[in-house]
């Protein structure tokens, strides 16, 4: 299986016909059904459905791409780092991020990074916990901010825990009843509307929170990041649990944060891969991390 290949049927999933993807790649189109036909056959199943109007993919073909896009990522910035370590520190840093207050920090330590290494770049992927550590597992992430609770396997990851805090709570309607409270309850939130994290391991965290209360708890929905939901709260479906710093990173006029009432509290930790070998420049940044927040 050839990258040049992985780039054709990329094409061809993006333009959803064979004639402009052929088109764009400069070759033919016979060249080009030939190249995905072989595809198929090397992975003995089917990858598009070739309608009339339209190339689609199948549900095999939706994950080969999903496969050939983290591949190429994978494999355009292995070229990059080794081109890079000429000119020592430079090249890219591909850095995930939960939605927190605490990804400010981020940004603090990006600025005072790039001023000794401007000659550095950033990708900045913002994703669950879950994903971020799965694209670091996979050498697409060299860095992740995850909020906790999560599984962080010490034989696995180095990380660090940052100082701040993150609050948990309800984001609602500035005109519903519950933001006319200073901070909310479990009983206040019975059998009102909710929207939670689908993230199991928040969800246990949320229940040992609500205690007995929790089964009396009405779901309406679940996400995975508040950006996903703003819309909802807005428009009435339900309330949202959720951190008070992901309300902070998405300005609404419409909407309030209300804290929970026995406070409860999360952390985000700064993590990487332990005993892998990283290009120059993620070396560095992640000593610069170390000597940053530990200072």
């Amino acid at each position: 299986m050839e990258l040049r290949v992985l780039r054709y049927f990329l094409t061809v999933a993006r333009v959803e016909s064979i004639t402009h993807a052929a088109d764009i790649l400069h070759i033919t189109q016979p060249t080009l059904s030939r190249q995905l036909a072989d595809l198929e056959n090397e992975l003995g199943t089917q990858l598009l459905i070739r309608g009339k109007r339209k190339i689609s993919l199948t549900d095999a073909g939706m994950l080969f791409r999903q496969r050939a896009e983290e591949i190429l990522t994978l494999a355009d910035r292995t070229e990059k780092e080794f081109k890079d370590r000429k000119n020592l520190v430079g090249g890219t840093i591909a850095i995930g991020s939960v939605e927190a207050m605490s990804s400010q920090v981020l940004g603090k330590l990006l600025k005072a990074f790039y001023a000794e290494y401007p000659q550095v770049s950033y990708h900045i992927f913002t994703g669950t916990g879950d994903e971020i550590k799965e694209k670091i597992d996979n050498g697409l992430l060299e860095v992740g901010i995850l909020l906790e609770p999560i599984n962080i396997n010490s034989e696995k990851y180095d990380f660090i825990r940052l100082p701040q805090k993150e609050r948990w709570g309800i984001l609602t309607k500035i005109s519903s009843s519950l933001a006319q409270k200073d901070h909310v309850t479990p009983k206040d939130l019975i059998r009102v509307p909710l929207l939670i994290s689908g993230r199991p391991v928040v969800q246990n965290e949320i229940a040992s929170w609500f205690a007995d209360d929790y089964a009396h708890l009405r779901f309406v929905a679940t996400f995975t990041l508040i950006s996903n939901v703003i819309n909802l709260v807005e428009n009435g479906l339900g309330n949202a649990i959720c951190i008070e710093g992901a309300l902070g990173m998405r300005d609404s006029d419409h909407l309030c944060f209300r804290p929970f009432y026995p406070e409860l509290l999360s952390g985000c930790v700064i993590v990487w891969k332990k005993h892998k070998v990283m290009s120059e420049t993620a070396t560095r940044f992640i000593q610069f991390i170390k000597h940053a927040l530990k200072a």
